[in-house]
């Protein structure tokens, strides 16, 4: 397994970042505020007035871990960054596994001038080592300063680079208090909604055939036929018919379940046909034949099975 390390981003003006044994210490006013060991840190990044130790500095160069200053305005003002050491090959691998986390924002001529100069060079071609790296003295490179509005206690991340990470923080949501408030009219989410009428529950035969839902997210254009839904995120025109049941399930756009189907703990990727009866999540050595099974027993459903 494949660890991806942090960045430790410290902007309170007059913090002190210093080396504490193995640990990067943050003091403020002569008080501890934070201790992250550094085996769990790739780099970190400093704003305007904080302070950083010799030590800290010296270690990280030894250790190949990046240290990065920018002013006030998050404009980038250094970087220091040692040799890499260790296993090379472990090190280039852990590399290649991590995915760009970041929103860039560029003018379109600057950014082709970078790509188009890079692909001649004789680099990795990586955007953050290589073409930001380069673009540093040519052009201004900010840095935006972003603050968490989640409000609560402990701050929100969620490093979704596996299935069972991404199925793990999307059910999150539909708990009583999850981590991260999809509801918060001060924080809302600017994003596409589909223009579709509003989820529909059909049937309600006491005893019998009854369309309902419990601690799930439906999202518009859904019609749950007569079935039950529990734990799960159906997503954009999801259709459900009659006499099945999902327990811990998220429904891409477009799927449709055919009736007395039963899915448990399982992704279905858009517009997938889960056909009458079928049975998914309950057998896992059965569905490893068919479909992708991660480690956490979580079923991943996709047009292409069989």
């Amino acid at each position: 397994m494949i660890e991806l390390l942090n960045v430790l981003y410290v902007q309170m003006p007059g913090a002190f970042v210093r080396l504490d044994h193995d640990a990067v210490a943050v003091d403020v006013d002569g008080e501890l505020k934070l201790r992250v060991p550094l085996i769990r840190l790739a780099s970190i990044v400093v704003f305007g007035r904080v302070v950083v130790s010799p030590a800290i500095i010296e270690r990280c160069a030894l250790d190949g871990r990046g240290v990065v200053w920018l002013d006030g305005r998050g404009r980038f003002v250094g970087r220091v960054e040692g040799p890499t050491r260790g296993n090379v090959l472990l090190r280039r691998a852990q590399h290649l596994a991590l995915a760009s986390m970041g929103i860039y924002i560029f003018e379109g001529d600057v950014l082709i001038r970078a790509l188009e100069a890079d692909a001649g060079r004789d680099t990795t071609h990586d955007f953050g080592n290589d073409i930001i790296q380069a673009l540093i003295g040519d052009v201004h490179v900010f840095s935006y300063r972003f603050y968490d509005e989640n409000k609560k206690t402990a701050k929100y991340w969620r490093d979704i680079g596996t299935l069972d990470a991404y199925f793990e923080a999307s059910i999150d949501l539909v708990r009583v208090s999850p981590d991260f408030n999809l509801y918060d009219p001060e924080w809302p989410l600017r994003t596409y909604q589909p223009q579709a009428p509003p989820a529909k529950f059909v049937f309600a035969e006491k005893g019998g055939r009854c369309g309902h839902a419990l601690d799930s997210i439906i999202s518009p254009g859904c019609i749950v036929s007569g079935s039950r839904i529990s734990g799960s995120i159906l997503c954009p025109n999801v259709r459900v018919h009659s006499f099945s049941d999902i327990d811990q399930g998220i429904l891409m756009p477009g799927v449709r379940v055919g009736r007395n189907a039963r899915l448990r703990r399982v992704i279905v990727d858009r517009d997938v046909f889960i056909q009458r009866g079928a049975l998914v999540g309950y057998n896992l050595e059965d569905d490893r034949r068919r479909h992708t099974v991660t480690d956490q027993g979580i079923v991943v459903v996709t047009r292409d099975d069989k």
